[in-house]
């Protein structure tokens, strides 16, 4: 039975109005190619392409479920692990412990059918998708940009900040206050002609951070003080979701992206991006036990002092 954090329905976030495309290639299979998608970057989300996805939610339980439902989506799909030609895993950045788990079970099921192996950022699928829903686009003097950030707990979040095709701020992790300082720097040195940058804020976490976000359009009076902006800023749609929640066509979104990316040239290894240290480390050495010398001379001189005196019978 289903419960209220697992769901094979599609989480709308598209008005009246929105297309569904941008100028991308039909979302479907690629060819004869059977494609299965794992990621765990926030919950998990896990789907055959061209069916829909099993997403979980609860974060704190989905490594357990996540085996269960590698099993329930290929039934679902009507095939078998030999029937699988790609695997495209999700590779953070996230915390350590949840995507470590959905990159081993990829890698797995890699070596057990000989599939294709290809690791996938989940910031840069953000923006694709932003691209999609929002018709995003930069004409004349009003460009539009996309934060894309994941929740890394401890108040922070990791992010990326993308324009048309361009990368303008590299994937990072910190804290939302000091995320805006650097887009609003960065933005401000592309300005250029640009009269306005429209910032469309989307991933998990997005939305807890709205108060911080509004400083971006409102900076408060130490900062207006300091600086005075030559470029408007404003903030568009603050969605708090992830493109994998958007059922089939998150699940092509994100595989297009990496077939994109191979074609390419791109090598996509699927490996980890923690972009911060895990929170165990290797342990420091025992504390010398009780009565133990510290140097060999003083172990000679311990055994010297203890060994008891020979008999007559030992000399002979």
């Amino acid at each position: 039975m289903t419960d209220q954090n697992t769901r094979h329905t599609m989480r709308h976030t598209q008005e009246p109005g929105d297309a569904q495309q941008h100028g991308d290639a039909p979302i479907g299979g690629n060819g004869d190619t059977v494609t299965l998608i794992i990621d765990t970057s926030f919950g998990s989300t896990v789907g055959v392409l061209g069916h829909t996805p099993i997403v979980e939610s609860d974060s704190r339980s989905h490594v357990e479920r996540l085996q269960p439902n590698i099993a329930r989506a290929m039934q679902d799909a009507g095939i078998g692990a030999d029937r699988i030609g790609r695997i495209v895993v999700g590779v953070g950045p996230a915390p350590f412990t949840g995507l470590r788990a959905g990159i081993v079970a990829a890698k797995a099921i890699a070596y057990a059918s000989g599939a294709e192996l290809l690791g996938q950022d989940i910031l840069e699928v953000q923006h694709d998708w932003m691209r999609r829903l929002l018709h995003q686009s930069s004409d004349g003097r009003v460009r539009h940009v996309t934060l894309a950030v994941n929740d890394a707990r401890r108040h922070q979040l990791y992010y990326a900040l993308y324009m048309d095709e361009r990368v303008l701020m590299a994937m990072d992790i910190d804290f939302p206050a000091d995320i805006v300082r650097k887009v609003i720097a960065c933005l401000e040195s592309e300005a250029g002609d640009t009269d306005a940058f429209v910032i469309d804020i989307v991933g998990h976490g997005a939305q807890r951070y709205s108060d911080v976000w509004a400083t971006i359009q409102q900076p408060d009076a130490e900062a207006s003080a300091q600086q005075v902006r030559q470029t408007a800023l404003s903030v568009g749609r603050v969605i708090d979701q992830s493109v994998l929640d958007q059922g089939e066509e998150g699940l092509a979104i994100f595989a297009q992206a990496a077939v994109r990316r191979m074609e390419g040239g791109e090598a996509l290894p699927a490996e980890p991006l923690y972009l911060r240290r895990p929170d165990v480390s290797v342990p420091k050495p025992l504390k010398q036990v009780l009565h133990h010398p510290e140097h060999p001379a003083d172990a000679h001189a311990h055994h010297d002092v203890q060994r008891p005196a020979a008999t007559g019978d030992e000399l002979r």
